[in-house]
């Protein structure tokens, strides 16, 4: 009955305690004040059955002390509180570059780079919720795959689409970074970041790494930068009249100009060797560019003394009727 219910004056409730006082006063010693007549005897009167007046005489009065209770309660000011949170997302917009060019199909990560690098950044965009990311492709050329968007089922569904070949080979690390500072340089988010994954080395585009780097931290923007393959050499497949061929192939990556680029615009550099490193790096990327959140409480009361009020009333209303009608005493 009072589950969920506070009381604003709960001292007041202590007057409960009158009730049981009057309710022993009215039995004890109240009904020997009733006018009554004196006969000789009423012994002719004991097989008389009683009659529904005469079982009810005291429900006035019961009603009345109802009533009290519940004018003590409505005075104690009864209240509900409806609490819930204020949550104020801060969101991130991130520009996901990724390097297709014919180096990515090299198989040291399974079942190989570029397929490695898919799958892992698709997981990172399930682990998201309110930032908005885009995606954008590049070899000798950089293309928007897909602009900053919130809609990560289209999103995760143009990642799916990406494969090796759609831009002729090369590498534009440059033009790759300018495209991704072309998708945020509008953004108003609080936080803009380039995650870029690349396995070789700039040789082709209009724009250098290190200028690129430049114009994103004119911007404010991070870039975080992956290099993906194994030391040493790795088996890249090729394809011959008798089938597919492996021949080992050395692992050409930049590591200089890729922290350089990191560390221009306050990023971080990563190496990543096999599918594992390369999860772990985007896990760890995931922590350093968090959301941020801000959660206001609030709890409203609502007043409900209007029932415990509204109902005494109506119960003394129904005592006063009840006693000046059909249980009306004489004199």
């Amino acid at each position: 009955m009072f589950s969920g219910i506070t009381f604003d004056y709960p001292w007041i409730l202590y007057f409960l305690l009158v009730i049981p006082v009057l309710l022993a006063w009215y039995f004890f010693i109240g009904r020997k004040k009733y006018a009554s007549v004196k006969y000789s005897s009423v012994k002719i009167l004991n097989s008389t059955p009683k009659t529904l007046r005469e079982r009810l005489r005291h429900f006035p009065f019961v009603l009345r002390m109802i009533a009290i209770g519940l004018f003590i309660i409505a005075l104690a000011r009864p209240q509900s509180f409806t609490s819930g949170e204020d949550i104020d997302a801060e969101g991130i917009d991130i520009a996901m570059v990724l390097d297709i060019s014919g180096s990515m199909l090299a198989e040291d990560l399974k079942p190989n780079r570029l397929e490695a690098a898919k799958n892992v950044i698709d997981n990172f965009i399930k682990g998201r919720t309110s930032d908005r990311i885009g995606l954008v492709v590049f070899a000798r050329e950089a293309f928007t795959q897909c602009p900053l968007t919130i809609d990560y089922s289209v999103l995760r569904n143009l990642l799916s689409q990406i494969h090796s070949g759609m831009i002729e080979d090369g590498t534009a690390i440059g033009n790759a970074i300018a495209n991704g500072v072309n998708r945020l340089k509008e953004s108003d988010a609080k936080s803009r970041i380039i995650i870029l994954l690349t396995d070789g080395v700039n040789n082709s585009g209009e724009v250098d790494p290190i200028s690129a780097a430049e114009i994103a931290k004119t911007f404010g923007i991070r870039i975080y930068t992956i290099g993906v393959g194994s030391r040493g050499e790795a088996p890249y497949p090729v394809k011959t009249p008798f089938g597919t061929r492996y021949q080992m192939v050395p692992v050409e990556i930049d590591e200089n100009v890729l922290q350089q680029i990191s560390s221009i615009t306050g990023g971080e550099y990563f190496r990543a060797t096999n599918n594992r490193t390369l999860e772990q790096i985007y896990k760890k990327i995931d922590n350093l560019e968090k959301t941020k959140i801000k959660i206001t409480s609030y709890s409203k009361p609502k007043e409900l003394f209007y029932g415990w009020l509204g109902g005494g009333l109506i119960l003394l209303l129904m005592e006063l009727g009840l006693t000046r009608t059909i249980f009306r005493k004489i004199p």
